[in-house]
């Protein structure tokens, strides 16, 4: 409706209408599939209900996108064709539109599939498809290519181990103690400093980085002294609020609440400034293709542009996100606040170290890797603790059950480096037992318990390797459709 009341020579752009009913149903969709990563693992581990974190994010996506989204955008997402093999203005057009619409088709059906995709590899295969059709395949860049292709395994690989790397170092400081309450009262204003030393690096690199361009070590310098300030701030509220709870691990999840709040909504911030340009960019450079009547590497983002991409990620994300939320934050793995807050710790520090090393990462496959890394890791300690603890009745299958349970009660009660002494107690008197290679596969059957659900894992993997040909068919396909409408 906006797009009809602009004029260029006193006449209405149908092409202009069109590209912006595009972008808006571009921006709906990002916002349906890629705001749950987000705030999906703050919504599983219960932190936050699924109605405030939809209303969290859509202030801070939007907030985000209309204040540090940028005036400028690159026309050609990540360099992937040559602009200057397009012949004229016309085609470019015609390109952008079939890549604006193809991008955003597959990222509604990987939605309705319940797969969360890169939305930036939606349309990096929609420009590419499109270029394709255009100019042929010495348009495309396919070193970048080759780079985002890298990414399918580079951003989850580190999202997980970075998750899972958290997770085991509250596990052993926290969880694993005797006294939780006294070990949380140490250990915990530590790692939300960590988490805000983190967050304030990654927000004035990434999120602020169109409005006030930094280094990584002015930027961590800032994000240091924020952290420290923070620590002394929140180290007596912490202490007072951890002696009313109690001793157990449960307990300990409630000092994570409040931490994972905020990250839900710098992450929010963050995403809106920059994924908003996946959505707008090549609406934009509809628009300055239009008003100018050629091709550009850059183009002015208007305000109403702008507007377009910020509210159409916030309804998007208010009528279809729900279902991403759910697949995102509780369908993969159980989530509680602590793995939650792993979760968003390696979505923040993943971007900053990529970005310093020029390695190529999708926020999505770095936040759901780090789902995947900490549901494995939980697996694998499952797996091993019922291993141990039929090592331990094997032991005793000679002795009075009141021994055995007597033992398995000082086990369980004891803090993690007397565990490990009480095992290695075990395993010097415990009788050499050689089993036939079948029986030592069936005994890891038994002991692997699944706490990641295979189904979720097969399906988003599937999605990710075929966004980039899938997007890039649709795109040549509708560059095709539209060229034969729209030539005499």
């Amino acid at each position: 409706l906006f797009a009809t009341r602009l004029t260029i020579n006193g006449e209405v752009s149908i092409e202009l209408v069109i590209a912006a009913m595009i972008g808006a149903y571009m921006a709906m969709n990002i916002g349906a599939n890629d705001v749950a990563n987000n705030v999906g693992p703050a919504v599983g581990s219960k932190a936050l209900t699924l109605v405030g974190a939809i209303m969290i994010a859509v202030i801070f996506e939007a907030a985000g996108a209309i204040v540090a989204g940028g005036d400028v955008v690159s026309t050609i997402k990540k360099g992937i064709i040559n602009p200057s093999l397009i012949a004229d203005s016309q085609t470019f057009i015609w390109l952008m539109m079939a890549a604006l619409l193809a991008g955003a088709i597959w990222l509604n059906l990987a939605t309705a599939l319940g797969a969360p995709v890169s939305t930036t590899h939606s349309i990096v295969g929609g420009v590419l498809g499109a270029g394709i059709a255009a100019a042929g395949w010495a348009i495309a860049d396919w070193g970048k290519m080759a780079q985002i292709a890298a990414s399918w395994v580079i951003s989850p690989v580190l999202g997980g181990v970075i998750a899972a790397s958290f997770l085991i170092w509250i596990k052993r400081s926290i969880t694993y103690k005797k006294d939780k309450i006294a070990a949380a009262k140490r250990m915990v204003p530590l790692m939300i400093s960590i988490m805000v030393w983190a967050f304030s690096t990654y927000l004035l690199l990434k999120g602020l980085k169109k409005i006030w361009k930094l280094d990584i070590f002015m930027a961590g310098g800032i994000g240091f002294g924020i952290a420290v300030v923070a620590y002394f701030l929140i180290a007596p509220y912490i202490a007072r609020y951890a002696n009313k709870l109690a001793n157990e691990k449960q307990s300990i999840n409630k000092l994570f609440t409040v931490p994972l709040i905020f990250a839900a909504a710098l992450l929010s911030f963050a995403h809106g400034a920059n994924d908003v340009a996946n959505a707008v960019g090549p609406l934009a450079a509809i628009n300055d293709a239009i008003l100018h009547q050629g091709v550009a590497s850059k183009a002015e983002i208007p305000l109403w542009v702008m507007l377009v991409g910020a509210l159409g990620i916030s309804v998007g994300l208010a009528l279809f996100g729900p279902k991403l939320i759910r697949t995102v934050g509780s369908e993969i793995t159980e989530l509680d606040q602590m793995r939650a807050y792993c979760i968003a710790m390696a979505a923040a520090i993943t971007v900053i170290i990529a970005s310093q090393l020029g390695l190529p990462v999708s926020s999505t496959h770095i936040a759901v890797g780090g789902v995947f890394g900490v549901g494995f890791l939980r697996e694998y300690l499952k797996s091993s603790y019922d291993k141990t603890i039929q090592e331990i009745e094997d032991h005793h299958t000679d002795e009075d059950q009141s021994v055995v349970e007597e033992f398995m009660e000082r086990f369980e009660s004891a803090p993690f480096e007397d565990k490990r002494q009480m095992l290695a107690q075990l395993k010097v008197h415990k009788a050499d037992v050689d089993l036939p290679k079948k029986d030592r596969k069936e005994l890891k059957r038994v002991y692997r318990k699944e706490l990641v659900k295979r189904t979720a894992l097969f399906r988003i993997a599937a999605a990710w390797v075929i966004t980039v040909p899938a997007s890039a068919f649709l795109a040549a396909m509708l560059f095709f459709t539209i060229r034969g409408m729209m030539v005499p």
